[in-house]
């Protein structure tokens, strides 16, 4: 069943909730397949209080937080990075999605393709034709989710993950309408 929810841009307000988010969904999302002391570590390094309020101040990041109606919960985000991309990139004016995070209880519910979308506009609204992101090789669920909306492998990366350097599929696709 789909939960009734609203989308709208990140604020500096928002930054404990987004930090517990990302934390959590990091930790659910990764913990069973990887060293403990490097998540740990991992998590540590990346999501700080003083880094999450930098990612917010950046003005090259776009967050999108989807709430529900009901209760104003945090059920996950996406955030869009306009920076340099991957030297595999192609397509023409190029964003990131460096994060589509969502909150375990929502998974499977559409949310995801929500925050897709969400994405995918506001990169339009921003006048980017291309976009692109980086997930675990050994992801497969979100290989899947990105398959469907298109994405294609173009490359790959080393991830650090603590004492762990895993790969990252490079994916991009076409933003541009064909109509």
């Amino acid at each position: 069943m789909q939960e009734p929810l609203f989308i709208r841009p990140a604020t500096l307000a928002d930054r404990d909730a987004l930090l517990r988010l990302s934390i959590n969904s990091f930790r659910d999302t990764f913990a069973d397949e990887n060293n403990t002391d490097d998540i740990n570590r991992y998590l540590k390094e990346t999501f700080s209080i003083a880094k999450m309020e930098a990612e917010l101040k950046d003005t090259r990041n776009t967050f999108l937080l989807a709430f529900t109606k009901a209760d104003n919960a945090l059920m996950g985000y996406g955030k869009l990075h306009n920076g340099t991309p991957e030297k595999e990139i192609s397509g023409l004016a190029p964003i990131e999605i460096s994060r589509l995070y969502l909150d375990s209880a929502f998974i499977g519910r559409g949310l995801g393709s929500k925050l897709m979308q969400a994405c995918l506009d506001e990169a339009t609204k921003q006048g980017c034709q291309t976009v692109w992101l980086g997930v675990w090789e050994h992801n497969i669920r979100a290989l899947r989710f990105y398959r469907r909306w298109g994405f294609e492998v173009v490359g790959s990366h080393i991830f650090q993950m603590g004492t762990d350097a895993q790969t990252d599929l490079i994916m991009e696709r076409s933003i541009v309408s064909d109509a």
